[in-house]
């Protein structure tokens, strides 16, 4: 496996949050480093107050960590400013969320095309990009369906095509089945997987071992700490070294920087 900075999305490096609860500082991260390459498919788990919501706001550009770096697809976004921030999670991330976040009053065609509008594309283009991104979801005929017309499956599938019509660096999903039913989740992993197979890097925080499985690694954290980090036995392991690899590509992506 490669250690060149390029063949990595996310390199967190050494990262601190603390936060103050009145007089109380809480350290939610402690020094957590971890690498995701491109391409792959990472499950992060962990109990409440493990510390992944933390870590997942942080991987989002939703906060920063208190010390330590983040490298997202070669950037590092640790000291970006608020609007810096905005401008890499639209850019670099596709985020899919429990509850969907779909406009209600908004088609399926229309919901898909926002992150497009942020980004200043014209009307053709965005009406372009977003209708491949619902075929690839399966859902070309339901373009314009508001959200109250689809099923949860379905508005999920939404939510994924809005995040993948960007083509972004990493798909960042938050316990994206936390609302369905189990064909409904089935059908959803499905689709994550083939999206993977296609290429596509996706990060997804869960708390059930039974989406966590259809993961290619599962990254366990406990108390802020990531206390186990390994590959699925149903995917082929990585090559000799791997972990070598992880633990040294951090730095070195980082240039030296602590």
């Amino acid at each position: 496996m490669s250690s060149s900075p390029s063949a990595w999305v996310i390199v967190v490096h050494r990262v601190v949050k603390t936060y103050s609860v009145g007089s109380v500082e809480v350290h939610a991260l402690q020094g957590v480093s971890l690498a995701v390459e491109r391409g792959d498919w990472v499950a992060i788990m962990g109990a409440s107050g493990s510390g992944k919501t933390t870590l997942m706001n942080i991987l989002g550009c939703l906060d920063v960590p208190t010390s330590g770096n983040y490298l997202l697809d070669g950037i590092d976004v640790s000291s970006l400013d608020d609007g810096e921030l905005a401008e890499a999670r639209n850019a670099k991330i596709g985020f899919v969320f429990q509850s969907f976040n779909l406009l209600a009053r908004t088609t399926a065609l229309q919901n898909v095309e926002l992150p497009l509008t942020y980004a200043g594309l014209r009307s053709r283009a965005r009406r372009r990009a977003a209708l491949a991104a619902l075929d690839a979801v399966g859902l070309a005929d339901r373009t314009s369906h508001v959200p109250s017309e689809l099923s949860g499956g379905q508005q999920q599938r939404v939510a994924v095509a809005r995040a993948i019509v960007t083509n972004p660096a990493l798909i960042l999903a938050d316990e994206p089945t936390g609302n369905l039913d189990t064909a409904s989740t089935n059908d959803v992993l499905a689709l994550f997987g083939r999206l993977n197979t296609e290429g596509r890097t996706v990060v997804m925080i869960t708390h059930e071992a039974d989406v966590a499985a259809h993961a290619k690694r599962v990254i366990r954290l406990r108390d802020g700490q990531v206390i186990d980090d390994r590959r699925q036995a149903a995917v082929a392991g990585p090559p000799p070294g791997y972990q070598g690899a992880v633990a040294t590509a951090a730095p070195a992506a980082l240039n030296g920087r602590r």
